[in-house]
């Protein structure tokens, strides 16, 4: 699997999210960055893979769609030509500030240790800065 064609499937899985509307799962009307804005945290980490959201207390809503995104994950991967088998990690973490308003970062990895960190501003988002991309050493995940 070429790491940057899942880094723009985890961007796409993630501002589907971030638009509020999630038509890659058939919700709409969601708003991720008001709930992360009225939290302590400021923050909300999805977990695409596993369905979970960590950081602020995410509403019922919100739950609800990360569940639906973990569940139709496999086949929107296979929709983009990836085996959902190949991809170690697909997360989001979605906030805002005064600086760059809403915006969300997101990280993903191969399953032979690629890795890629890139951040996005607005919705729909554009990239806010460059992505860092790693290797994993063998033996240190």
């Amino acid at each position: 699997m070429k790491l940057g064609e899942l880094t723009a499937f985890g961007h796409n899985v993630a501002d589907s999210l971030a638009s509020g509307m999630c038509f890659m799962i058939g919700l709409y009307t969601l708003d991720i960055f008001a709930e992360a804005a009225a939290s302590r945290e400021g923050e909300i980490v999805v977990n695409f893979l596993t369905g979970e959201a960590a950081g602020s207390p995410a509403s019922a809503g919100i739950k609800h769609a990360t569940g639906q995104f973990a569940q139709r994950l496999p086949e929107l991967a296979s929709q983009h030509g990836l085996d959902i088998g190949q991809i170690r990690v697909l997360s989001a973490r979605f906030g805002t500030d005064k600086v760059a308003g809403r915006h969300f970062q997101v990280s993903v990895e191969t399953a032979d240790g690629r890795r890629s960190m890139d951040q996005y501003v607005g919705s729909p988002g554009r990239r806010y800065s460059r992505a860092r991309r790693s290797r994993v050493a063998p033996g240190t995940d």
